[in-house]
This record gives C-alpha cells, sequence and structure tokens, in this order.
C-alpha cells in the first residue's frame, strides 16, 4: 500500500494524531476491488439524488460556466 508520508515524517499534522488511519478509512483501504466498485457506484447515485449537489452544480455554472 501507498502512505502518504514517510516514516518518521517531520510534518506537524501527522505528529500524535490518527491522521493516517483516517486517510486510510476515508479511503476504504480495506475493502476489495469489487466493494470499493459497489460503494462509489453508490456514492456516484446518491450524490446525483442530491439537491446539494444540484445546488452546487446551479452555482458553479452562473459563477464560472462550469457544467
Amino acid at each position: 500500500p501507498v502512505s502518504p508520508v514517510s516514516p518518521g515524517s517531520q510534518l506537524p499534522c501527522f505528529h500524535g494524531s490518527s491522521t493516517i488511519r483516517h486517510l486510510k478509512e476515508r479511503f476504504h483501504m480495506n475493502l476489495t476491488e469489487e466493494q470499493l466498485q459497489l460503494l462509489v457506484e453508490q456514492m456516484v447515485e446518491g450524490s446525483m439524488r442530491s439537491i446539494t449537489t444540484k445546488l452546487y452544480d446551479g452555482f458553479q455554472y452562473l459563477t464560472n460556466g462550469i457544467m
């Protein structure tokens, strides 16, 4: 697996915190390829039905011409 920092990093955000564990949880490092594919599909479908996604897309279109 890829680690975002090398062991012994001097970056203060990684000292005495659970940052690495939280990143691994967020990126679902424990899932198989099939489980990850299902999760991503569920996340995309959920966002497509979300009012906040529609509002943000509208904001991006109005302010930046991005759709």
